[in-house]
């Protein structure tokens, strides 16, 4: 809560674009999912990701259970597992038409800003968390290193997803270590091409390691169009239009299949 407050304030006393929206209207589907979202976890993973380490330690579960590797050695190799799986289910809910339905409610915004970062339907809430729980079984991730991880991606999507200005050196010198909010930005584009592009939310490698990175947007950070084609007005994305997308909205064509076609002849 301290953080999100944070890059709050940040936003409003150094933005990086205007807002072409009302923010009132935009929080209140972006905070009302988060509100859902985290109801709906705690009904159905009671345990979660934290409870699934502390199973798989009491139980053996996992290679880094299994191997006893040393401690700093597990915590490292854990973060960076843990971090290109949601790299790797990031590509695949872009590419995969009906993850893409329910994942594209995320880029309905017409303006990214720190609420962004929590806009995500219930149902690919839950199918996140069933994959982090399964990859921390399947490593057998120490608690620590689950509980690093969580509260590391959850600062990280605040962050990058935030309306704040970076010096130019600055955000250059940091995103060799993590996704900054000029780099992900690039990835809410309108522009199919980058739409698929700057998957990572903590780390920046994998983007690079697999090709998926792009520098800057074609039309620069503060006149590109953020959003999906076929939603460009408010009204076509309120709360409760937003829960129903996923099984009434048109999917439009922004599988990576498509890159560097224009959207608006698809």
């Amino acid at each position: 809560m301290a953080f999100f407050l944070l890059v709050a304030v940040w936003e409003k006393r150094s933005p990086r674009r205007k807002l072409t929206v009302s923010k009132k209207k935009r929080w209140y589907c972006n905070l009302g999912l988060i509100f859902l979202n985290s109801i709906f976890l705690k009904i159905a993973f009671p345990i979660a990701a934290m409870g699934m380490a502390v199973t798989a330690q009491q139980r053996g579960w996992g290679i880094f259970n299994y191997f006893q590797l040393p401690t700093l050695v597990s915590l490292f190799l854990s973060l960076l597992i843990l971090d290109f799986s949601i790299y790797l289910q990031h590509v695949i809910f872009h590419t995969v038409p009906i993850l893409w339905r329910l994942h594209m409610i995320h880029h309905t915004d017409l303006d990214i800003d720190i609420s962004t970062g929590v806009r995500f339907h219930p149902i690919e809430i839950f199918l996140s968390m069933l994959i982090k729980m399964a990859v921390v079984a399947a490593i057998g991730s120490p608690v620590l290193a689950v509980l690093v991880f969580e509260i590391t991606l959850n600062a990280t999507a605040m962050f990058n997803h935030g309306n704040i200005y970076l010096p130019r050196k600055l955000d250059r010198s940091l995103r060799l270590l993590l996704v900054t909010p000029d780099m992900h930005r690039v990835h809410h584009s309108v522009i199919i091409r980058e739409t698929n592009s700057n998957y990572g939310f903590n780390f920046p490698w994998w983007d690079r390691i697999f090709q998926t990175y792009r520098a800057q947007p074609m039309d620069g950070h503060t006149d590109m169009t953020i959003g999906i084609s076929q939603f460009r007005k408010t009204e076509q994305v309120t709360f409760l239009r937003l829960l129903l997308l996923p099984f009434l909205g048109k999917t439009g064509r922004y599988s990576p299949n498509f890159s560097g076609k224009d959207p608006k002849d698809l």
